[in-house]
C-alpha cells in the first residue's frame, strides 16, 4: 500500500502514518505540498495521503479542508499525535549562535510565543516541513540556522537539541486524517462522520440544522466555516459529529438535507482520539480494501 505525505521520513506526517498502521508494510510517497498529496492520490501514484486537519494550538488548517472536498476524497480514517517541538542546528551550534530559524508555518504557529520571547531577534523562515528544513541544515551546513521539529529528525539527521518542548501549550496535539477515492470499505466500526453544507439566509438556519442532529442523538464535536469561493459572504459549514449507531447517524441525515445546500458526505469513519505520543504508536489491525 502506497500513501502520499507532505514531507519526508521522521516528519510528523510519516509519525502518523506509523501510528495508523503499526503491523503493516507502508511505501511511503514523499511530496513537497498538500496538494501535491492528493494530485498523487488523483493520479494513481498513491493509495492514500495523510494530511493534517487541524492543530491544537494553530487552529484548523483550512486549505486541507478545500483539498478534501473539491477533490471528491473521502475520509476513512484519523490519528491524533501529541506534538512536542524541539529546536535544533548543526553538532557545533549553540543556543547563543542562532539568528535564523526555520520550519513549517503551522508549526512556527506552535511556538510563536517562544520565538517571541527569544535573547535576540530572529529571523524566521517558513519552509516545506518540519523535517525538510531540518535536514537542509545538515545538507548545506548552515551555521547559525535552526530548525523546529520532532525529536526524532534530530536524530535521524544528526542534528543537535538546543531546546526543547517550545511549544506555546504543553499538550499540544495535532489531528491528521487518512483520504482515499470514495468508495473503498473499511472493516472498522464506525463512529464518527465529516459532513460540509451551506445554509440559506433564513434566520435561524443554522441553529434548525443543528438542532436536528441533536434531536437524533448526534453529537457535534466540530463546525468549521470556510468562504465559498465566488460567492461573497456565503459560508460553507464543515462538521464532524459522534454517534453510538451509524443508522442513527443516517436517519439524521435524511432528516437534514431539506435545511441544507450542497450537502456532500466527506467520510464516515472511527473516532480515534488517542492522543498518540509522537514517539509512542499504537498498535491496530485496521485494514482498507477496494
Amino acid at each position: 500500500m502506497t500513501i502520499a505525505i507532505p514531507g519526508i521520513e521522521s516528519s510528523f506526517h510519516d509519525l502518523a502514518v506509523r501510528a495508523l498502521f503499526p503491523e503493516r508494510p507502508v511505501n511511503l510517497l514523499f511530496r513537497s505540498s498538500f496538494d501535491a498529496v492528493t494530485q498523487a492520490i488523483t493520479e494513481g501514484n498513491a493509495d492514500f495521503g495523510v494530511l493534517a486537519i487541524e492543530n491544537s494550538i494553530a487552529g484548523s488548517i483550512l486549505t486541507n479542508y478545500n483539498l478534501i472536498e473539491s477533490g471528491a476524497f473521502e475520509i476513512y480514517d484519523e490519528v491524533f499525535l501529541n506534538i512536542q517541538m524541539f529546536l535544533m542546528a548543526l553538532p557545533s551550534a549553540e543556543l547563543s549562535d542562532i539568528t535564523e530559524v526555520h520550519s513549517h508555518p503551522v508549526a512556527l504557529l506552535q511556538c510563536r510565543d517562544y520565538l517571541r520571547c527569544f535573547e535576540r531577534p530572529l529571523k524566521v523562515i517558513e519552509g516545506r516541513d518540519t523535517a525538510t528544513e531540518a535536514q537542509r541544515i545538515v545538507m548545506e551546513q548552515l551555521n547559525g540556522v535552526a530548525a523546529i521539529a520532532g525529536e526524532e529528525v534530530a536524530e535521524r539527521y544528526g542534528l543537535k537539541i538546543l531546546d526543547q518542548h517550545i511549544q506555546d501549550i504543553k499538550n499540544n496535539q495535532t489531528r491528521f486524517v487518512l483520504i482515499g477515492p470514495s468508495g473503498l470499505s473499511t472493516q472498522k466500526e464506525l463512529n464518527k462522520a465529516s459532513i460540509k453544507f451551506q445554509l440559506g439566509h433564513e434566520i435561524g438556519s443554522l441553529s434548525k440544522a443543528l438542532s436536528v442532529l441533536s434531536d437524533h442523538d448526534i453529537n457535534l464535536t466540530k463546525i468549521q466555516s470556510l468562504p465559498v469561493l465566488g460567492a461573497s459572504w456565503r459560508y460553507a459549514f464543515f462538521v464532524d459529529v459522534t454517534f453510538k449507531n451509524v443508522l442513527d447517524f443516517e436517519k439524521a441525515i435524511e432528516a437534514l438535507k431539506p435545511h441544507l445546500k450542497n450537502f456532500k458526505q466527506l467520510g464516515v469513519y472511527a473516532t480515534n482520539h488517542k492522543n498518540t505520543p509522537s514517539r509512542l504508536i499504537h498498535d491496530s489491525n485496521d485494514t482498507y480494501q477496494h
